[in-house]
């Protein structure tokens, strides 16, 4: 599949040609990172910090616009992380994997020492684990490049990615030379990395093509596009209908719809051509193998399945649609083909998103439309009081909890503040230990 690369220099998203030359520039992170996470995952890459180009605490003028995408989707970031400290912190802020360059290489290695910086690697491994580990395996005819491509070491490709792997879940190979020249990347170097190693690899530099990234998927490598993107040689779309392995399924996928939630609303089929209209409407649609026609589930109901990402399995012959429902999915009007139930299941999620409506659209009555932010602050006290003093029984603490529970997520809507922003708090600060 393909992997979107946002690289960040001087606080602008920017293509280089072999890592130096400027080709474009734009200020549409954000835009960009919502379009890229629709169809898989998203590399963000601080050059400033990969050449060094820092401040006294280490940050760049990329630094807060890295942040404020790193939980926007499915992101892995790089860039002069050449500490532990900074990996994790990354990983804690919303980072799903950490991609390792000039840190990982030991430049200098005398006879009987490693190629690998082995005990920064060990050390990273046991803080974030490997698989959060991406080592970069860049290469500049055929010698793995550091420095921000500026410098190689005497290590052929084939050698370092055969270390590497020992301490990495996955090798993100950029064949320099090859690096936004939209001619095309070294196949056959791919292939010699391919051959060498059992873990993941990526593929980036040069490829210019839907022909290209289906012979690097046959080969068993996903592709880290950039320069196709932003120029339009490479449509996003086309890109991943291309990617199924349409072979294996027949020329039908299957597609399990879930909520943003994560609860699983129905499982379908889908053919090309209905993968195509989901990404151009955002709406799911399906194939029928009854009628042998597309159908759009809703299109009569008018309970839509608005797709927020699409996402393929590891072996190609699956896909994940995360969707928002508009009303039950259910033929029967359940809320999930695995229910009776015609409701969405309760969550703090559900809540919020009902309290959000009572303010926006405020019917007669609603008590939740007259909750100030005095008059809610008071309530959190109060409940807070009735639940740790006057509660004895499971059900009152149960009652009173609900009644907290509530209230806070009154005030958090006040605030501007989502249950999601306190789960992605939660997670920090246990990634963080």
């Amino acid at each position: 599949m393909v992997i979107s690369s946002i690289d960040l220099k001087d606080g602008h998203v920017v293509q280089l040609k072999n890592g130096k030359d400027l080709i474009l520039q734009r200020d549409d992170a954000d835009e960009l990172i919502k379009d890229f996470d629709t169809y898989g995952e998203v590399a963000v890459i601080d050059l400033d910090a990969a050449l060094g180009n820092t401040d006294g605490q280490g940050g760049t003028k990329n630094t807060e616009l890295l942040k404020s995408l790193l939980r926007r989707g499915n992101v892995r970031v790089g860039g002069g992380i050449r500490s532990i400290k900074k990996a994790r912190e990354l990983i804690s802020l919303g980072a799903e994997k950490v991609i390792i360059g000039s840190a990982a290489w030991n430049p200098s290695p005398k006879d009987g020492e490693s190629v690998l910086n082995v005990p920064f690697l060990e050390e990273l491994g046991s803080a974030i684990g490997k698989q959060r580990i991406i080592i970069s395996v860049d290469a500049i005819n055929g010698k793995i490049a550091v420095r921000g491509w500026t410098e190689t070491i005497n290590v052929s490709l084939i050698e370092g990615a055969r270390e590497a792997e020992k301490y990495a879940g996955e090798l993100l190979f950029t064949c320099v030379e090859k690096e936004g020249c939209m001619q095309g990347t070294d196949l056959e170097q791919v292939r010699a990395l391919r051959n060498a190693v059992g873990c993941r690899v990526v593929a980036a530099g040069g490829v210019n093509s839907l022909e290209q990234i289906e012979e690097l998927e046959r080969l068993g490598c996903d592709v880290q596009l950039g320069m196709a993107l932003y120029t339009g040689a490479v449509s996003l779309k086309d890109a991943f209908i291309k990617c199924i392995d349409w072979k294996k399924t027949g020329g039908l996928v299957p597609v399990i719809a879930q909520s943003v939630s994560g609860e699983v609303l129905m499982l379908g089929y889908a053919n090309a051509a209905a993968l195509e209209k989901t990404f151009e409407t955002r709406k799911l649609t399906f194939f029928s193998r009854t009628r042998s026609a597309l159908w759009t589930k809703g299109e009569t109901s008018g309970h839509f399945l608005s797709v927020q990402k699409m996402r393929a399995d590891c072996d190609r012959d699956t896909v994940l649609a995360t969707v928002i429902p508009n009303g039950g999915t259910c033929h029967t009007g359940s809320w999930t083909c695995f229910g009776s139930d015609p409701d969405e299941k309760s969550s703090m999620e559900r809540l919020y998103g009902i309290i959000s409506e009572r303010f926006k659209n405020p019917s007669p009555g609603s008590y939740t439309a007259t909750l100030n932010d005095k008059r809610v602050r008071e309530k959190i006290m109060e409940e807070a009081e009735e639940l740790t003093e006057d509660a004895q029984t499971r059900e009152d603490f149960i009652w009173e909890t609900a009644d907290l529970l509530y209230f806070v997520s009154v005030l958090m809507f006040r605030q501007g503040i989502t249950w999601q922003d306190v789960h992605d708090e939660l997670d920090r600060r246990h990634k963080e230990k």
